[in-house]
């Protein structure tokens, strides 16, 4: 007999053999019905898989959050079934097809063959059509060897099968399909519905560039038609705010991925737009105390040997060398203001010392994983550093978690927490990880902000605490983070003179709340799709004037707006007045000031919003002063609409 515990706190005997489906059938036939697997002593189990002696269950029906795992994995499974009934399995590598957030993908080696995304919709129907033919899906253990005559024609399987330390290993099959998998998976191909493939794209097996470059198909699966509807609508709508389409159709940055790969070309407009959120944090880092400096981008590498970036972080560092001298770009601001901590003694009665820097900072990352802005391989850091005493650790860290909320409030955005704990490649003393961790989890706590464990994703010298911040669409984004460090002030051998005229060493936080403010500008301009508030909009106004004859009032009137501080253009093309609204539109400029006949005469001004909003007979002062009112208190929303 087998010891099944239920999540109630009850507990019954079974028969040996007794499945989940088993279990959900004695519960309810009705419950029975709506089962797809279950989750056994932490594990999640297909259905039909035999329990252990002593089973903590819960039966998990599509509604649970966990039922993700499940069916995605099986689509996982149907594409690639599909694939290999399209291309011929004697053509068909197969690669891995993990579930992923909102969806899946699966990895192909098709030889010669090219997927587009022209393509997905005859994968599509095939797919449709598995599903249709509701193939029972049943687990199947097997050893090593009898593996290997499994997988005797698959090259990447086989290289995953000699990494597997396990003596047994688990295939999946359904219908003539069969892969290596550890599951878990639906009852059949027939109890999945609502999916999309979305997208083809290339993928380094195992993302190491040194390997051949598999095929990628993207889906996303959900549970209910209403929600796949609503994503696909979500996933319409993110195109249209795209920041790599945007950004160029509105001359605010581009990329030359010819002369310099994952580095973006701000262009006037863009750095105009840049300029006023660097200024707008500078702003409120000097009224928390924070001092602005400057540090070299590169320095001898004898610096990163002793910071740990050489032993932790070398492979994704750019090097130079010069008369003799081995030197590295920078990947990080910290050994820099450290090296300044260093230049002068240090007492008590200095601390804390808050250094804040824009710092340029180079990182190598694949080119496969390049995105825009949102990964790059040189960016600008808000960055800073606070040296203080142990007993001033949590104060300072309550006061920058007050800065961080302070900052995204002005974008109206809301933000969650995650503490990420001590990763497998550490540096420096297990206990001092654990009195880190410790001292954020509390601080955490005191101030009321929630989050969550993440485990194992800490920074190589400390825990941290990463924020999150939800866009428009809901969609989030890793931004600011708060390390706390005991191992650099050690390994730098930092000081101060406490109040009894004995050295000891602070502790120092790493911060940044843009994170990198480039991509913090392209989660900005999807967010507001390109429309940004007037306060950091390239432009504030443009006036259009419908004729010549009304090009010189335009600009008298431009000349009066500017020297109130306001950004103005003027646009003179031969074009007609529709043709330069729509132009005006596309470049999302927050007001439109058409000047005819009729304006010169009232000496005033008719405007049109962005969103199309049309205002007649504004007098010239008052538009100027509401639109500085409006760029004064950082407003997201037109005082106009």
């Amino acid at each position: 007999m087998i010891k099944v515990f239920f999540p109630d706190g009850t507990k019954k005997e079974f028969d040996n053999g007794t499945t989940s489906l088993d279990v959900a059938g004695d519960i309810s036939k009705r419950l029975a019905s709506k089962a797809i697997g279950a989750e056994v002593n932490g594990n999640l189990f297909d259905l039909n898989r035999t329990l252990p002696e002593e089973s903590e269950i819960k039966i998990i029906t599509l509604n649970d959050e966990l039922a993700e795992g499940f069916y995605r994995h099986t689509f996982s499974h149907i594409l690639a079934q599909a694939v290999i009934r399209i291309y011929g399995k004697e053509n068909v590598k197969l690669g891995i097809g993990p579930v992923i957030k909102n969806g899946f993908y699966y990895d192909f080696d098709l030889g010669d063959v090219r997927i587009s995304d022209e393509d997905l919709g005859k994968i599509e129907k095939e797919m449709a059509k598995i599903i249709s033919e509701d193939y029972p899906i049943e687990r199947i253990e097997a050893g090593k060897e009898k593996a290997g005559e499994i997988l005797k024609d698959q090259k990447y399987k086989l290289e995953l099968l000699e990494g597997i330390e396990d003596d047994d290993v688990t295939f999946y099959k359904q219908g003539d399909f069969i892969d290596l998998c550890r599951g878990p998976h639906m009852p059949s191909t027939g109890k999945v519905k609502y999916f999309k493939l979305t997208s083809v794209s290339g993928a380094y097996w195992r993302g190491d560039e040194n390997n051949p470059m598999l095929q990628r198909i993207y889906g996303t699966a959900f549970a209910k038609k209403n929600e796949l509807e609503e994503y696909l609508n979500m996933m319409e709508e993110a195109k249209k705010r795209d920041h790599r389409k945007l950004g160029p159709k509105m001359g605010l940055f581009s990329f030359n991925h010819e002369y310099a790969p994952g580095m973006a070309f701000f262009h006037p407009k863009g750095t105009i737009a840049l300029n006023e959120l660097m200024e707008f944090s500078r702003k409120m880092h000097k009224e928390d105390g924070y001092e602005e400096i400057n540090t070299p981008l590169i320095m001898n590498e004898e610096l990163w040997k002793i910071s740990g970036h050489w032993d932790h972080y070398s492979e994704n560092m750019y090097f130079s060398e010069m008369e003799n001298q081995n030197f590295a770009v920078k990947p990080m601001n910290c050994p820099g203001h450290i090296i300044i901590y260093k230049s002068s003694s240090v007492s008590y009665r200095d601390l804390p010392i808050k250094m804040f820097e824009f710092g340029k900072v180079h990182r190598y990352e694949r080119s496969g994983a390049l995105h825009g802005l949102f990964r790059v391989r040189g960016f600008t850091q808000d960055d800073a550093h606070i040296f203080c005493t142990m007993e001033g650790v949590e104060e300072q860290i309550k006061g920058v978690i007050k800065l961080v909320d302070k900052i995204y409030k002005t974008f109206d955005f809301e933000y969650r927490a995650e503490l990420s704990t001590r990763p497998e490649d550490y540096m420096g003393d297990p206990l001092l990880w654990d009195k880190a961790t410790e001292i954020l989890k509390t601080t955490l706590e005191d101030v009321g902000l929630n989050y969550k464990i993440n485990e194992g994703d800490g920074a190589f010298y400390g825990p941290k605490i990463d924020y999150h911040i939800k866009d428009s669409l809901g969609r989030e984004w890793q931004c600011a983070t708060i390390q706390l460090d005991f191992m650099m002030p050690e390994k730098f051998h930092l000081k101060y003179i406490d109040n009894e005229n004995q050295e000891v060493q602070p502790v120092m936080i790493h911060r940044t709340i843009f994170g990198s403010t480039e991509r913090f500008f392209g989660i900005l301009t999807e967010n507001f799709a390109g429309a940004f508030p007037s306060w950091f909009s390239p432009v504030h106004a443009i006036l259009l004037p419908i004729a010549d004859r009304h090009v010189e009032f335009a600009l008298d009137i431009q000349k009066k707006l500017s020297d109130e501080g306001l950004r103005v253009d003027v646009d003179e093309r031969q074009k007609s007045t529709n043709f330069k609204v729509r132009d005006a539109q596309v470049n999302k400029i927050p007001y439109i000031l058409v000047i005819g006949d009729k304006e010169i005469e009232k000496n005033n001004l008719s405007i049109r919003t962005r969103n199309n909003k049309q205002i007649n007979d504004v007098e010239i002062d008052y538009f100027s002063k509401k639109v500085k009112e409006e760029i004064d208190k950082k407003m997201i929303n037109s005082i106009f609409e």
